[in-house]
């Protein structure tokens, strides 16, 4: 079963069509349909490793300041509770805390992207919370365990940005980006395609901290890297761009084929611009 890591950028994506959406959408038409999605969102960042075991995932819209429309999406994907148990399984050593059944659910990270790759939301949905208190490495490491859940039909998301510094928000450039982001996504980019199993020594460039400035956004990228790794093979780009100079939204993929979006409807999605950037929670 393919992997993928999606630069998720604004909540709004999950209402546009725009050339990032139009690639996840290709994504999701061409690869075979999983038994599960286990995703890996930014947005469930917290002091352990956690794993959704409801049956019925509620949609989170953990943001504000959005208009009322993008608070009306709900995403009904089903869960699979025995695949919680699958997870802790499959990562022991490591120890998942807990079988998350009725405190989270799926948050924007994975239902902004899910809505367009799998609209009609009938694969069931789980997810695997990040843990803070990890280093890069570790991260990456959990990723490789993961390979098993793909030979099990599991189709393994990571949702995220490779650069994502809401501080340094450019609303001037709408799809551009600042010379440090460019420069650290392009690093990244060479590192997944060329060496993945390399990908946390991005902790030493110059511009991490800049382009990182808090690692949530960051980590997904490390468990598509490990199944890489894993699969002893590099990842390849879905799709790339900038939005408001310090977002990245490049797209990587792992054994999968996807017919290039032919869309032409622009850039990333807008973002409110009433709001102050770190207000903004995308």
């Amino acid at each position: 079963m393919p992997a993928v890591f999606l630069g998720h950028g604004s909540p709004m994506n999950a209402l546009e069509r725009n050339r990032y959406t139009e690639a996840w959408r290709a994504f999701g038409a061409s690869v075979p349909k999983p038994r599960a999605i286990l995703a890996v969102s930014a947005h469930w960042y917290v002091n352990g490793l956690a794993v959704t075991a409801m049956p019925n995932p509620r949609t989170i819209h953990d943001f504000y300041g959005f208009p009322q429309a993008l608070f009306d999406v709900r995403y009904p994907a089903p869960g699979l509770p025995e695949l919680a148990e699958e997870v802790a399984d499959t990562v022991s050593p490591d120890f998942v805390v807990g079988a998350d059944r009725d405190a989270w659910g799926l948050d924007h990270g994975t239902w902004s992207v899910l809505v367009h790759a799998f609209p009609d939301a009938d694969i069931p949905v789980v997810q695997l919370s990040i843990d803070a208190r990890r280093p890069l490495d570790w991260h990456l490491a959990l990723g490789t365990k993961l390979a098993a859940l793909r030979e099990r039909g599991v189709l393994v998301v990571g949702s995220g940005n490779v650069v994502h510094n809401l501080r340094a928000i450019d609303w001037q450039r709408p799809d551009g980006a600042f010379d440090w982001a460019e420069r650290f996504d392009t690093e990244a980019k060479r590192l997944m395609l060329e060496r993945p199993y390399d990908i946390a020594s991005l902790a030493s460039h110059r511009d991490y901290r800049m382009a990182v400035p808090t690692d949530e956004h960051f980590l997904p990228l490390l468990y598509i890297a490990g199944l890489a790794s894993a699969a002893g093979k590099p990842a390849e780009m879905l799709v790339d761009g900038y939005a408001y100079g310090s977002l990245s939204m490049t797209a990587f993929t792992l054994d999968a084929h996807c017919p290039e979006a032919t869309d032409e409807t622009g850039g990333a999605a807008s973002l409110d611009t009433t709001l102050p950037p770190e207000d903004a929670n995308i």
